[in-house]
């Protein structure tokens, strides 16, 4: 054997060590927090990027969002100076 890395008799020797300090019921255990970690990382991340989406879309629309502009009536009168009492 060389410096190529680990043999799966060193794996297997490893994992049953593991089995006797721990026990199985400790490693459901550990394995169930690890996997409840991940779950709670991972709706984190989400939530994160649908608030980051939220806060951004409030501002295209206001960029999309025309300006009032002035339309010319049927007499000629724009509609904002008729407002205005300009008719």
């Amino acid at each position: 054997m060389g410096f190529s890395g680990i043999s799966i008799w060193q794996l297997l020797i490893v994992l049953l060590i593991v089995l006797l300090v721990f026990g199985t019921k400790r490693l459901k255990n550990i394995g169930s927090d690890m996997g409840n970690a991940i779950k709670g990382f991972k709706g984190a991340m989400s939530d994160g990027e649908q608030q980051k989406k939220e806060e951004t879309q409030p501002e295209q629309l206001e960029k999309a969002k025309p300006e009032k502009a002035d339309t010319v009536t049927e007499n000629g009168v724009k509609s904002g100076e008729q407002e205005k009492g300009k008719v």
